[in-house]
Parts: structure tokens; sequence; C-alpha cells
């Protein structure tokens, strides 16, 4: 396969206050395209897309295309697991769903320490590889957001996982709480293939301060933002496949265009993307990926990753020359659909399900400070 893969997690769509509102006919141009460049991986799970993307796998893409033109990836989440039954309803679930017989790649999602003792008490890895043996799993593994020590954990006592799906991007490669490196390096250590996830950080480094994008400006004016994000994880020795959640056709002719015919990035590359990382981490206030794990369960259905995006392009912003931004009607936008910052009850469900460990409860505070004047 090539090393590039079709993240159906951030689809394009027709309204955009519902995440399932999946706009088909878009989607159905892209998998067309992506299948056409000789790209074959797709990537989906039970809730992403506000629990439409595996229908939209089955409408755009295993309904029109040759069940041997295309690999399928989708994922079991502890969050939805409260029986042994359970993971037969939900996996049985997904082949109704996306119509596409078996699964080539299917994955426990998400991994972290607050959901491993339900992975365990409900057999889950034993589980994944019944369904191997079945002929309903092609090749087992799990996605996973926690330290390397717990990954070192986990690998050791199920050797049998066949691979292991990481968040890896320039700007966690050192970071203290995604430590993507080190969690890299252990899945390597391992034997693991790794794929790789959030390579864009949920398009944050699609968007980046403009020194930082100078200096990719500077070496390449030709090469888009984001290929330099995609490029850094693909390079990595090891690595087997990299995902790309892609909500356009524009998105998807830019991300192919340099994947097609993928050339490593080189020392001097690399170092670029190391200097970049260091600007972008002094300017971004909250390190959101937009993955809105924290907002199926919000009690107050607050908009959590789009007003965390509001603010850290406000904190970008010369305030005190300005001191107001479009953000703040945008802001008020949104609160007529959904709750406003300042109605979090502080139940906590939202920091118990976020892959990158934010402090939800006080960030919102601080959304609510900025936008909330009176």
């Amino acid at each position: 396969m090539k090393k590039f893969g079709f993240g159906l997690m951030r689809l394009p769509v027709t309204d955009k206050s519902d995440a399932a509102s999946v706009d088909l006919e878009q989607v159905k141009k892209m998998v067309d395209l992506f299948l056409e460049k000789g790209f074959t991986y797709f990537d989906t799970a039970w809730m992403y897309c506000g629990f439409a993307s595996e229908n939209a796998a089955k409408a755009a893409l295993v309904e029109r295309h040759p069940r041997d033109s295309f690999t399928l990836a989708t994922k079991l989440h502890a969050g939805f697991i409260n029986s042994l039954e359970d993971r037969d309803k939900i996996f049985n679930a997904q082949l109704e769903k996306t119509g596409a017989g078996y699964f080539d790649y299917y994955l426990l999602h998400g991994i972290e320490e607050s959901m491993i003792s339900k992975y365990e008490e409900f057999d889950c890895f034993n589980w994944l590889l019944e369904k191997k043996a079945q002929g309903l799993v092609k090749h087992a593994g799990f996605s996973f957001h926690d330290t390397p020590e717990l990954l070192d954990e986990i690998l050791t006592k199920h050797p049998q996982m066949e691979f292991v799906q990481l968040q890896v991007n320039y700007l966690d490669w050192e970071s203290e709480w995604i430590r993507s490196r080190a969690c890299y390096e252990m899945a390597v250590k391992h034997g693991k293939p790794v794929i790789v996830m959030e390579p864009v950080k949920g398009g944050t480094l699609a968007r980046i301060p403009e020194e930082a994008e100078k200096l990719f400006k500077d070496h390449d004016p030709d090469a888009s933002v984001p290929s330099w994000a995609i490029r850094f994880a693909a390079s990595l020795p090891g690595v087997m496949m990299v995902l790309s959640g892609m909500s356009s056709l524009e998105q998807m002719e830019d991300n192919l265009s340099f994947m097609e015919d993928f050339k490593p990035l080189t020392e001097e590359e690399k170092a670029l993307c190391h200097k970049a990382a260091d600007i972008i981490n002094s300017q971004i206030a909250i390190p959101c990926t937009g993955c809105s794990y924290c907002t199926e369960g919000c009690p107050q259905h607050i908009a959590i990753p789009q007003y965390f995006s509001l603010y850290n392009e406000d904190m970008r912003e010369h305030l005190e020359e300005k001191g107001w931004t479009v953000n703040f009607t945008n802001y008020e936008i949104l609160t007529g659909k959904f709750g406003k910052a300042s109605q979090c009850e502080e139940c906590g469900q939202c920091e118990g399900v976020c892959p990158q460990h934010l402090p939800i409860i006080e960030n919102l505070k601080a959304v609510s400070r900025h936008f909330e004047r009176s």
C-alpha cells in the first residue's frame, strides 16, 4: 500500500452545526480521486461524524467500488461497551453499517489509563483475535493515547497485536503530555508497525504562525504548509501509514500531490520542522485537535473544540490594538446553537475522554472570560 490513508473523521458536511450531515456527493468525489491515484487505506470508527462515518463509508466507498480495491479500518471504543455482549453488538452493527463483509484492520480504540481496565475486563484483546481467526478481521491492533510506559505494558502483555496507531506530529514530538517520540520509539522497540493519526494535529499544523510558515516557504515556496507535517510523519522508519482527516476535495488534492510520489524529509528539513514547533508552541493557547470526543456526552451541548479554535485564533491576534475580532461574532453565533462556555457544569466527562489530556474545564473558563464580557 501507499503510505497515505483517508481518515473519515472530519468529512465535509452540509450543516456545520451537525457533524452527521455528511456531504456524500463531495465524499464520493474524494473517494474516487483517492482510489484513482492508487491509494487504498480508509479509516473510520463507530462514533466519527456523529456516528455517521461508517454509513458514509458504505455509501461512498463500499457500494461503489470492488471490495478488493480498498482497505477498510474501524474501531471499538470502550465508552460504548458495558458487557461481553456489547462487543459483538457493536461489531455486527459496524458490519451492517459499512456493508464491508470484513475489516482489513480493526482497532481497540483510543487506549489510555482510564479505559484499559474495561478492555481487559471484557477480554477485548482475545475477542479481537477471535474475530481474526473467524476471518472477520485481517489485522488486529489498537490506537493509543497515553504514556510509553503503559504502551510497553500492553505490548508486552498482548504481543499478538500486530500494529499500533499513534498520534505523531512534529509539534507533539517532544511534548511532555503527548510524548509522540517516546511512544513511537516504544512501538518500534516492540517491532510493531505504526499507523500515524493526527499528523496535522486537527488542522493546527495547516495554519501556523507567519514566522513558522516563512521557514518552510523560504526553503520550498511551492510546498504547502500541511505537506511538511504529513511528510514528517511519513519519513519515520517503521511508519506503515499516515492518516489525514480531509474535509474537502482541495485538501485531498494537495495531499495526494506530494504523497503520490513520496519523498522523505532530509535532515535539514526535519530540523526546520522542529524549529517551527518551537515557534508554534510559544504561541498556541490550547492544543486541541478538534477530535470532538469531548462533545458527545456534554450535558450542556457545549461546542468545546469550536470554542477552543476561536480562542486560539484570538490569542494570536494583537487584541490590545484591535480590541474586537470577528471571533466574538462567531462565538455568539455558535452559542445560538450550543451551550455557552460559562454553562459548563464541571462534570468532567469531557476530560475523561480527551486524548490530549487537556484541562478542558479550566480552558472553558478562560473562553468564557474572553468571549462573554459584559
